[in-house]
């Protein structure tokens, strides 16, 4: 009988490198009890919704009604999965803001960081944040990445918005959201006039470069269309989760916010909600 992953790591003589071993391991068997337990819950709240009852359910699948019950109320909710499984990473760019001065990452980008990780953990996700350099040079081959970054901070991801059949970024004196299929044109309220405190931003789960994955990304016009971007996932990811799943998609964001703080006061989708397996 082959010998099994805790026997191995068991069989480590140096205690050090057993340690880290085990810890890592450890960390792996943990995310993935959180991701089975979604998965279970999730095929309950599907079977349910096509017209089984718990107890057709529970029969089904040999497990007492009681126990479906519970299933179905603990651990993590399936819509968690709209922003990834196990370790998500979140990348925001780093900005020039003057000539010799250090880069930074804009306030804004900040924000919309740390609330996407806090929601993001309340679904039991880990989560990783890093930068896009000031080169816009980002590894996308990567799973669970979710980015927040425009065409014009880094080429590799204006290629990447290119492979969306629907939607367009095109720089009219002003950069702009176009829809190929409407024709619509999104101009951010900052740029018309008058100006009017309303800005839109991209939303799109969209390939991998590798076709091995999808890379989850948005990014609004101007900074306030960004925090929008949030407010809507977090107060809509049941909604965006059944519509979409984990399925390749984008839509455009319209965001209406506060002029004295930037905050958003209400945002929704502004375009239709384009499933890219359906074009």
């Amino acid at each position: 009988m082959p010998p099994s992953d805790l026997d191995k790591i068991a069989a480590i003589d140096d205690p050090y490198l057993l340690l880290r071993v085990a810890t890592e391991r450890l960390n792996a068997a943990q995310q993935e009890v959180t991701e089975l337990a979604r998965l279970r819950r999730r095929v309950i709240q599907e079977l349910h919704a096509q017209g089984m009852s718990y107890a057709q359910i529970a029969e089904k699948a040999g497990l007492s009604r009681g126990r479906i019950h519970q299933i179905r109320h603990t651990g993590p909710a399936p819509e968690g999965a709209f922003l990834g499984t196990g370790v998500i990473t979140v990348a925001t760019p780093l900005k020039q803001e003057a000539d010799n001065a250090r880069p930074v990452v804009a306030m804004e980008d900040v924000a919309a960081s740390k609330r996407l990780e806090d929601l993001a953990r309340g679904f039991g996700l880990t989560v990783e944040l890093e930068h896009v350099p000031l080169t816009g040079q980002i590894d996308l081959n990567r799973p669970g990445l979710i980015v927040i970054c425009g065409p014009r901070l880094s080429p590799i991801m204006g290629a990447l918005y290119e492979s969306d059949p629907v939607l367009e970024w095109v720089k009219d004196g002003a950069w702009t959201l176009r829809d190929s299929r409407t024709g619509n044109v999104y101009r951010s309220g900052s740029d018309s006039t008058p100006s009017r405190p309303v800005d839109y931003a991209y939303l799109g789960r969209l390939p991998r470069p590798d076709g091995q994955g999808n890379v989850l990304v948005f990014t609004g016009i101007h900074p306030q269309g960004t925090l929008g971007v949030v407010h809507l996932i977090s107060t809509e990811i049941n909604t965006l989760w059944g519509q979409v799943a984990d399925r390749r998609f984008s839509c455009v964001v319209g965001v209406e916010y506060d002029p004295r703080t930037g905050e958003p006061v209400r945002a929704e989708l502004a375009s239709p909600l384009y499933r890219h397996d359906e074009d």
